[in-house]
């Protein structure tokens, strides 16, 4: 435990008259793929500064063992505390499915965690049958096998591993078709012959490759589930509930942090500028 921290998080959590906190909020991935967890949050909470930080240099974590995964998120939160955010969303599938637990029961700061969006596919699906895009990690988790067990009786629940589609993204291909159709292509083709209407995006990198998947179900009757907009909303709620909510004069101000090189972190800055243009 960070006792320098918990003690400055309670003091501001017990004082029930304390109505804003213009502290950033910590914004945490493997690479670029939070981004599209950045835009959501951007846009749903216009007030609130917001401290990125993609690790980079050991992206992608899906083929990472669990030991290694942990270390990199705990060395990711220190380094984001020491930016004095107020809460951090771990905008990463697999951090989540790995170290989600530890974090909450180490720090003593709101957590939102990501996990592949089961629930309301499950309950929306009329074919009866669902697909979750994801990486091998977080399909192999403990988060995810039991939140399928609790729609396993209402649905069939398909798994597929994104292969290849970080490295697409990291690579700044996700726009080049004839690099990122052939691997959407194989990934979610499987589903759809399965009879799937509800396509999950259970990494938040594969949102970027949203469109190749949209071309492949158009006409299909298929649904396309990002759960960046859920984890937005989750993240204004806790600022509520905690009374850390940035005040509505405040000017929100994004930076970025890297674990990897300058040329890296002139990516995602730039990737971010385009994302806060769309």
């Amino acid at each position: 435990m960070n006792a320098r921290f918990r003690h400055k998080w309670s003091e501001g959590r017990d004082n029930q008259t304390m109505k804003t906190n213009n502290n950033p909020i910590g914004v945490f991935d493997s690479g670029i793929g939070g981004l599209s967890v950045w835009k959501e949050l951007r846009k749903a909470l216009p007030h609130e500064s917001v401290v990125y930080l993609a690790d980079g240099k050991n992206c992608p974590y899906g083929d990472k063992s669990a030991e290694e995964v942990e270390g990199f998120v705990l060395r990711a939160i220190e380094e984001l505390l020491r930016h004095n955010v107020k809460l951090i969303v771990v905008a990463c599938n697999t951090a989540t499915a790995v170290a989600i637990d530890l974090l909450r029961e180490k720090y003593d700061i709101p957590f939102v965690g990501m996990e592949p969006a089961v629930k309301p596919a499950a309950l929306t699906s009329e074919s009866g049958v669902i697909g979750i895009l994801a990486t091998r990690s977080s399909l192999q988790g403990d988060l995810f096998r039991n939140t399928c067990a609790k729609y396993a009786d209402k649905v069939k629940i398909l798994s597929a591993v994104g292969e290849g589609f970080v490295e697409c993204v990291e690579s700044g291909e996700e726009n080049d078709a004839e690099v990122a159709e052939p691997i959407v292509r194989r990934a979610v083709m499987p589903l759809l012959r399965e009879g799937a209407d509800k396509i999950v995006l259970g990494c938040t990198h594969y949102p970027f490759l949203a469109a190749h998947i949209e071309k492949l179900v158009e006409g299909r009757g298929v649904e396309i589930i990002n759960p960046a907009p859920a984890v937005a909303r989750r993240t204004a709620w806790l600022l509520s509930e905690y009374k850390i909510k940035a005040s509505e004069s405040h000017k929100a101000e994004y930076r970025f942090v890297t674990f990897a090189d300058d040329g890296y972190l002139a990516k995602i800055t730039d990737k971010a500028m385009q994302l806060a243009e769309m």
